[in-house]
């Protein structure tokens, strides 16, 4: 069995197509933090499980509760703002199908960027860690799914910054709960080596002009991040 695990705050832009990819799954949550707009409806017409829970700027507690409720022995977690190709539907069923199989999955993510995220395992497997750019801590033998799994663009530049200040926020607090500290060599190194990243490793460049302004803005993000963590 297969559940998937989607969390959301106010998508009723992006959450129908979401569902409709992952329409294949045995069952489908979603964890809303308290959506104001047409999300839950639209799940809820889709079939979905509606749970609703506070983010309380924490990522890794709203999918581990997804986690938690999810009955399936494998978990594919999806964001609302993503949509699973019907090639890595099929490699997912076929995969868990075999014998011999891993605890976990990376999956190639596709969109301004491309990255592979830990995004399907064994619902025993692990947990989320961490409040802000979480990850999933599997034990267990980790495989590599080839079919992408689709990011939606953006709707416009203004929701991306206003995201960028809501993320850096947590994410500055996050590592000051770690300990870390700022210093000029970060504020200045970080930011650079966040846009070759971007811009080159995970082939921004292929989206041209978008691409570079993108990347640019991921780099803005990691300095501003490292700022307020010195500003504090």
């Amino acid at each position: 069995m297969i559940s998937a695990v989607v969390i959301a705050k106010d998508e009723q832009k992006n959450i129908a197509k979401c569902l409709k990819s992952i329409s294949w799954c045995d069952e489908i949550l979603l964890i809303d933090d308290y959506s104001k707009d047409k999300t839950v409806d639209i799940a809820r017409k889709l079939n979905a499980k509606v749970y609703k829970r506070k983010l309380n700027k924490d990522f890794s507690k709203q999918r581990n509760y997804g986690l938690k409720k999810a009955n399936g022995e494998w978990v594919l977690f999806v964001d609302a703002d993503e949509f699973v190709s019907k090639g890595l539907a099929r490699e997912i069923v076929n995969e868990i199908k075999k014998l011999k199989v891993s605890d976990g999955y990376f999956i190639k993510r596709v969109g301004l960027f491309e990255e592979s995220l830990l995004r399907l395992g064994k619902k025993s497997s692990g947990f989320w860690s961490r409040s802000v750019h979480e990850t999933w801590k599997i034990n267990g033998k980790l495989g590599k799914l080839n079919s992408p799994l689709f990011h939606s663009s953006l709707a416009s530049l203004q929701e991306y910054i206003k995201k960028i200040n809501f993320y850096t926020t947590l994410h500055a607090e996050c590592n000051i709960k770690e300990g870390k500290k700022a210093n000029f060599l970060k504020i200045f190194l970080y930011p650079s080596l966040k846009f070759f990243e971007n811009f080159f490793l995970k082939k921004g460049f292929k989206k041209g002009a978008k691409g570079f302004v993108y990347s640019m803005l991921a780099s803005f993000h990691s300095f501003l991040a490292w700022i307020k963590i010195w500003t504090y």
